[in-house]
């Protein structure tokens, strides 16, 4: 299923490529802000998802902007060893700030430092973690955008790579928990690669991301498998004098690799997720206000051990 939407979303994207000059204007006065869909701006070309990895580090309204992101992931966990073994509920809170700064022309950096709250049910009572998660710093360039004044479709192409940097928690007490994921940090340096491509026509667009994490060991000899992300969004811009709002539909993915202890594969750990999303942001002079929601269409986490609910966020930015 996951194959077959990346062919149609090659096609569809590549497809629509035209000659023809669009001739509708821009005329609102929060066009300043509204990059994503604003032809007269250079750094047009961003992530409409929502949280790193298939979340996305860009808000859809501002280009440049600083502010505060909360999503809630929730799940359930069984250890499988029976069919009739309980299934525990598990609950991921992120509080997250973060900012897209512009550096040079055609250069920006986005900057994500999170604090985790996350709880879940046990055979033994519920259990709670929380603490500072770990930074993430993504520089992005724009390496190929399309002469504006002569097409009907403006494509847009970002490429870039970042740093994990391991401010959070690695507990190894929690390595032989069902979801391996119940840690507030990772404790170890990983590197981001990234992409993001956009092709739009008038108000409409289709935004495109892919990013791949390599992660690396820690300190406690424990290295979380490598992950592929992938997202995609249809979104639509309605603007008045006063306010714009940009609704917003598609999917997102997660591909996981196996996880590693003492350079020892660990059974179970692979797997992926293929979710539709559903969303909106809006914005008023210099603040904007946005949500999403995530809904797991076909998944295979930790051997089936683990089972995705839903996803949602929250977020609240103001324009630089």
């Amino acid at each position: 299923m996951i194959r077959y939407s990346l062919i149609f979303l090659v096609v569809f994207q590549f497809g629509f490529a035209a000659t023809t000059k669009d001739t509708i204007p821009n005329t609102s006065k929060f066009s300043k802000f509204l990059y994503v869909f604003d032809e007269d701006d250079d750094c047009d070309a961003c992530g409409c998802s929502a949280s790193g990895g298939s979340m996305g580090f860009a808000s859809m309204l501002n280009s440049n902007f600083v502010g505060i992101r909360y999503f809630n992931q929730s799940y359930k966990s069984s250890d499988g060893l029976y069919s009739n073994s309980p299934w525990y509920d598990e609950n991921f809170n992120t509080i997250q700030v973060w900012a897209r700064i512009p550096i040079v022309k055609k250069l920006q950096i986005s900057a994500l430092i999170p604090y985790h709250f996350h709880s879940r049910q046990t055979e033994t009572g519920n259990q709670s973690i929380t603490g500072v998660g770990d930074a993430t710093v993504l520089a992005m360039y724009q390496l190929y955008q399309t002469h504006k004044d002569s097409t009907v479709f403006v494509h847009t192409l970002q490429v870039g790579g970042g740093l994990k940097i391991p401010l959070g928690k690695f507990d190894e007490a929690n390595n032989g928990s069902v979801n391996p994921s119940y840690q507030v940090g990772t404790g170890s340096w990983d590197y981001l690669l990234a992409s993001e491509y956009i092709i739009k026509r008038k108000r409409f667009g289709l935004n495109t991301m892919l990013n791949y994490v390599i992660k690396t060991e820690n300190q406690k000899n424990y290295r979380f498998g490598n992950q592929f992300n992938y997202a995609s969004t249809l979104f639509w811009l309605y603007k008045t004098s006063k306010y714009s709002i940009v609704p917003q539909i598609g999917f997102a993915g997660e591909v996981f690799e196996n996880n590693y202890q003492h350079s020892q594969r660990v059974r179970g750990t692979s797997g992926d997720i293929f979710m539709s999303k559903i969303g909106f942001e809006i914005g008023k002079d210099k603040l904007s206000f946005g949500a999403n929601v995530m809904l797991p269409i076909n998944q295979n986490l930790t051997g089936g051990n683990v089972e995705a609910n839903y996803r949602w966020s929250l977020n609240f930015n103001y324009a630089l």
